[in-house]
């Protein structure tokens, strides 16, 4: 009942922007697969392929505040990049146009609680440089293994596996 109310909304805002700039804006699917503590995100493919996807945990636990203000929010993301392209600032001011048109609040990010929320644990891998120890995720860590390298800010010498020692 909340995605389809999420969907329906998702529609209207749409229908909104179409009338104010009398023109048609392209969303292939709404998907509720986001994790975590993102509300939602926008996506648009170089094939033309648009997508918004909101996070179904935080829908259920916030009801009709996260349709209030994440669903203008995650639109006006697809209408500004629809009507300016790309190389717009995510939060600029094309968005925040949109965002007026739709009589929605322009602030970036949600206050959703997210304490409940699971996250991914990432595993910390110790490394070192010439001036102190740097624990990188695993991502990092297999990205350093793949020849990446990365360097402290402090020192801008390389880092280095503690477990190489």
């Amino acid at each position: 009942m909340l995605q389809q109310r999420t969907i329906d909304c998702t529609w209207q805002y749409l229908r909104q922007a179409e009338s104010f700039y009398h023109r048609r804006f392209e969303l292939s699917e709404v998907r509720f697969d986001v994790r975590g503590k993102t509300a939602g995100y926008f996506k648009q493919l170089a094939n033309g392929y648009t997508l918004i996807n909101f996070n179904h945990a935080l829908l259920q636990a916030n009801g009709q505040s996260f349709i209030t203000r994440t669903v203008p929010h995650e639109v006006a993301h697809l209408v500004a990049h629809q009507v300016h392209g790309s190389a717009i600032r995510p939060h600029g001011k094309e968005w925040k146009a949109v965002m007026q048109l739709f009589n929605a609040d322009t602030s970036r990010c949600h206050e959703y609680d997210v304490s409940k929320v699971n996250t991914r644990q990432y595993k910390r891998f110790k490394y070192h440089c010439d001036c102190q120890t740097h624990y990188l995720t695993s991502i990092r860590h297999n990205r350093v293994l793949s020849g990446q390298d990365y360097l402290c800010r402090k020192c801008h010498q390389p880092l280095v596996s503690s477990l190489s020692r």
